[in-house]
């Protein structure tokens, strides 16, 4: 294919205004498409970002000419049926995550993708950052010595509407789903396979999990120890320890502009980690060079790493006992 990406943004919420404002960093992505509900919205935010065409629903976007790749990033619950609809126009697929809802949905997506060869990728963007290539070179290096655990958190306090999306069950709410698969993906990502997860988790009035705390047993005999919530403003950090010292992501550690590692010796370096963008304009950057070079899913996030989070998810909403509809 060409040098230029053309990329469709199915939905016009505050995550696809996000992301279609990281895609204006990307060298040779395109902003050539956006579809909702209502053509309503779709032209209004064409218009506010300078996107070239807008469709009054996703069936439009799916089958529209002159679009390689959709970014999907509607609520959670219609993640799946949307990836579906693009594979199913032939389009290349970025789904914003969590993925799907579970792993049957999740499995639903990865087949039809690998039945029609397109490219398909989970848009966890902590896995395309700076900072977190720049944690993966230091503990090859040895310098922590042998790595034997993550610490790592996210929290912030979100607002207690009942109508919010965030505290809804029928929207895939609660703490997990929005924040707690960022320290679950990014403890895989360091320290690889998992053989066992425990969760605990204090539910709200809701119904939807408000605090969620769960550990993981990885191959290699490493632990990682993750905890995510919607009613604390955590520290929001993920710490990296070895046998002869420790890295820190700082603050909101998806988005850490800086490390710093503390050595047995009592010495300690900050290393500048800057990103592109907002952050999400790394992922798109990786996405499109997969497109280029022909590949159906990328190497730091297959579809295997996705299907493998998706179980991890189900099995810890199964300890702390949190359904959705779409488990039926």
């Amino acid at each position: 294919m060409s040098e230029t990406v053309r990329w469709g943004i199915l939905g016009t919420g505050g995550i696809a205004r996000a992301f279609a404002l990281g895609l204006k960093h990307a060298p040779g992505a395109v902003l050539a498409a956006v579809g909702s509900r209502t053509l309503d919205n779709a032209q209004a935010f064409a218009r506010e970002l300078g996107i070239e065409q807008a469709y009054g629903s996703y069936e439009e976007l799916a089958g529209a000419d002159g679009v390689d790749i959709i970014y999907i990033g509607t609520p959670h619950p219609m993640h799946a049926a949307n990836a579906l609809l693009a594979l199913g126009g032939g389009k290349a697929v970025l789904c914003e995550k969590p993925f799907a809802m579970n792993r049957r949905e999740a499995g639903e997506v990865v087949a039809l993708a690998r039945a029609k060869q397109l490219f398909l990728m989970e848009a966890m963007w902590t896995r395309f950052m700076p900072a977190l290539a720049e944690v993966k070179r230091i503990m090859a290096s040895g310098e922590i010595g042998t790595v034997t655990q993550v610490h790592a958190d996210f929290g912030f306090s979100a607002t207690l509407d009942p109508e919010h999306r965030v505290n809804k069950r029928e929207l895939g709410g609660g703490a997990l789903l929005d924040l707690g698969i960022y320290p679950l993906s990014i403890a895989c990502a360091l320290l690889g396979r998992v053989e066992t997860v425990q969760a605990q988790a204090i539910m709200s009035e809701t119904g939807v999990d408000a605090t969620t705390a769960f550990t993981m047993k990885h191959g290699g005999g490493t632990l990682s120890i993750c905890s995510c919530s919607i009613r604390a403003r955590s520290a929001s950090e993920l710490i990296v320890s070895g046998t002869r010292g420790s890295i820190r992501m700082h603050r909101m550690f998806h988005l850490a502009e800086r490390i710093t590692v503390d050595l047995q010796d009592g010495s300690s370096r900050t290393i500048p980690t800057p990103y592109l963008g907002n952050g999400y304009t790394h992922e798109a950057i990786e996405a499109g060079r997969c497109l280029r070079d022909g590949l159906i899913e990328h190497p730091l996030m297959t579809h295997g790493d996705t299907l493998m989070l998706m179980t991890l998810l189900d099995q810890i909403r199964a300890q702390i006992g949190l359904r959705y509809p779409s488990d039926a």
